[in-house]
Protein backbone atom coordinates (compact mmCIF):
# COMPACT_ATOMS: atom_id res chain seq x y z
CA UNK A 1 0.00 0.00 0.00
CA UNK A 2 1.37 3.41 -0.94
CA UNK A 3 1.64 6.37 1.41
CA UNK A 4 -1.10 8.13 -0.56
CA UNK A 5 -3.44 5.13 -0.18
CA UNK A 6 -2.81 5.06 3.57
CA UNK A 7 -3.45 8.82 3.77
CA UNK A 8 -6.77 8.44 1.96
CA UNK A 9 -7.90 5.66 4.29
CA UNK A 10 -6.93 7.75 7.34
CA UNK A 11 -8.75 10.81 5.95
CA UNK A 12 -11.87 8.77 5.20
CA UNK A 13 -11.87 7.05 8.59
CA UNK A 14 -11.33 10.24 10.60
CA UNK A 15 -13.92 12.14 8.54
CA UNK A 16 -16.48 9.40 9.29
CA UNK A 17 -15.65 9.86 12.99
CA UNK A 18 -16.46 13.57 12.79
CA UNK A 19 -12.97 14.99 12.37
CA UNK A 20 -12.22 17.88 10.00
CA UNK A 21 -9.14 16.64 8.11
CA UNK A 22 -6.85 18.64 5.83
CA UNK A 23 -4.05 17.21 3.72
CA UNK A 24 -1.09 19.59 3.77
CA UNK A 25 0.14 19.87 0.18
CA UNK A 26 2.74 22.61 0.51
CA UNK A 27 3.51 25.08 3.25
CA UNK A 28 6.27 27.40 4.39
CA UNK A 29 7.77 24.80 6.79
CA UNK A 30 9.53 21.82 5.25
CA UNK A 31 9.09 18.60 7.21
CA UNK A 32 5.56 19.48 8.33
CA UNK A 33 3.33 16.40 8.84
CA UNK A 34 1.03 15.31 6.00
CA UNK A 35 -2.35 15.76 7.69
CA UNK A 36 -4.00 17.92 10.31
CA UNK A 37 -7.18 16.68 11.99
CA UNK A 38 -9.43 18.86 14.17
CA UNK A 39 -12.43 17.92 16.29
CA UNK A 40 -14.01 20.04 19.01
CA UNK A 41 -11.07 21.29 21.10
CA UNK A 42 -8.50 18.81 19.79
CA UNK A 43 -5.99 19.08 16.96
CA UNK A 44 -3.72 16.27 15.83
CA UNK A 45 -0.95 16.44 13.24
CA UNK A 46 -0.31 13.15 11.42
CA UNK A 47 2.81 12.14 9.51
CA UNK A 48 2.01 9.15 7.30
CA UNK A 49 4.65 6.60 6.35
CA UNK A 50 4.58 3.27 4.58
CA UNK A 51 5.16 0.38 7.01
CA UNK A 52 8.87 0.19 7.81
CA UNK A 53 9.67 3.61 6.32
CA UNK A 54 11.62 5.98 8.57
CA UNK A 55 11.26 9.70 9.16
CA UNK A 56 13.82 11.93 7.47
CA UNK A 57 16.12 13.90 9.78
CA UNK A 58 14.17 17.08 8.87
CA UNK A 59 10.86 15.41 9.75
CA UNK A 60 12.29 14.19 13.08
CA UNK A 61 13.50 17.72 13.87
CA UNK A 62 10.20 19.33 12.87
CA UNK A 63 8.10 16.87 14.88
CA UNK A 64 10.36 17.38 17.91
CA UNK A 65 9.93 21.16 17.59
CA UNK A 66 6.15 20.86 17.25
CA UNK A 67 5.89 18.58 20.29
CA UNK A 68 8.04 21.01 22.31
CA UNK A 69 5.34 23.62 21.63
CA UNK A 70 2.69 21.29 23.05
CA UNK A 71 1.31 20.13 19.70
CA UNK A 72 0.07 16.57 19.35
CA UNK A 73 1.92 14.85 16.50
CA UNK A 74 1.67 11.18 15.63
CA UNK A 75 3.40 9.07 13.01
CA UNK A 76 1.10 6.51 11.41
CA UNK A 77 2.11 3.60 9.22
CA UNK A 78 -1.37 2.20 8.60
CA UNK A 79 -4.97 3.28 8.32
CA UNK A 80 -5.38 2.18 11.94
CA UNK A 81 -3.10 5.02 13.06
CA UNK A 82 -0.66 2.57 14.58
CA UNK A 83 1.91 4.91 16.05
CA UNK A 84 5.52 4.11 15.28
CA UNK A 85 8.10 4.46 18.03
CA UNK A 86 10.34 7.46 17.36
Amino acid sequence: MTEQQIQKKIIDKLTQQGWYVVKIIKCNKNGTPDLIACKENETVWIEVKKPGEKLSPLQEYTIKQMRSKGLKVIVADSEYLRIQNY
